[in-house]
């Protein structure tokens, strides 16, 4: 998904191992993932979505303001979900670590490199294509 900021922005679904890159997109007030050789696309995952980034995760403190010094997770496998979906004007957008801490994507420090490594299951399109083959429907009409 694409949180509502990125309405402006340029988006396409995430594909396994996309290489993707945490951005600060123009024309908007979020940060999200762009692939690294789409820098103006917005990449969207879909809840699920498990990721790996290059190296340890960095985000902005809390408050944002740039008088605190830059998170430090301690992590580097996340998997993406959404928050707070009762209100539509916040972000939603976030990854979930495997320690249990929650980060909106839009605090995540910009340059950071990451891999996806699995789609949920309902986005693979074998998995679709094959739980609608006619050729199987068409079989066990016969028996």
């Amino acid at each position: 998904m694409c949180d509502y900021s990125l309405h402006f922005v340029a988006t396409r679904p995430a594909k396994i191992d996309d290489r993707l890159v945490t951005t600060k997109f123009r024309n908007s007030i979020t940060r999200g993932f762009a692939a690294v050789s789409e820098p103006e696309v917005a990449v969207c995952l879909l809840p699920g979505t498990e990721i790996a980034f290059d190296e340890n995760v960095k985000c902005d403190p809390v408050f944002g303001l740039g008088i605190f010094p830059t998170k430090k997770i301690d992590q580097r496998l996340a998997r993406f979900r959404q928050t707070n979906m009762e209100v539509p004007t916040i972000h939603h957008d976030a990854l979930e670590f495997p320690d249990g801490q929650v980060v909106l994507l839009t605090r995540l420090c910009a340059g950071q490199h990451a891999t996806v490594l699995q789609l949920p299951a309902t986005a693979h399109p074998a998995v679709v294509k094959e739980a609608v083959r006619p050729e199987v429907r068409e079989r066990s009409r016969l028996t």
